[in-house]
């Protein structure tokens, strides 16, 4: 079992910036990849961005430019820096870790208010 933990989110202009952290525990050295979703209601949580064990990286086109995902694998903490926040980014992101049998693991989720 991995147990994740967010932390960062709250309100912030546009053209503002934060930072979202996620701790991981438990048996985190079956984790492979590690990733930020975000969902608002009503509709799919979506891929923002996701990091390799390798640090290989990948991001959503909407976010390209603008977050940057990092791992630090000796405090076992994955980090979302977000800047040029737009009212679109508005959303409750989570942390998210799969094993490499393939299991996903979800934080509880963290709110980003974006205001214009």
């Amino acid at each position: 079992q991995v147990q994740l933990v967010e932390s960062g989110g709250g309100l912030v202009q546009a053209g503002g910036s934060l930072r979202l952290s996620c701790a991981a525990s438990g048996n985190i050295f079956s984790i492979n990849y590690m990733g930020w979703y975000r969902q608002i209601p009503g509709k799919q949580r979506e891929l923002v961005a996701h990091i390799t064990r390798g640090g290989s990286t990948n991001y959503a086109d909407s976010v390209k430019g603008r977050f940057a995902i990092s791992r630090d694998n000796a405090k076992n903490t994955l980090y979302l820096q977000m800047n040029s926040l737009k009212p679109e980014d508005t959303a409750v992101y989570y942390c998210n870790a799969e094993s490499g049998y393939g299991k996903h693991y979800w934080g509880q989720g963290t709110q980003v208010t974006v205001s214009s």
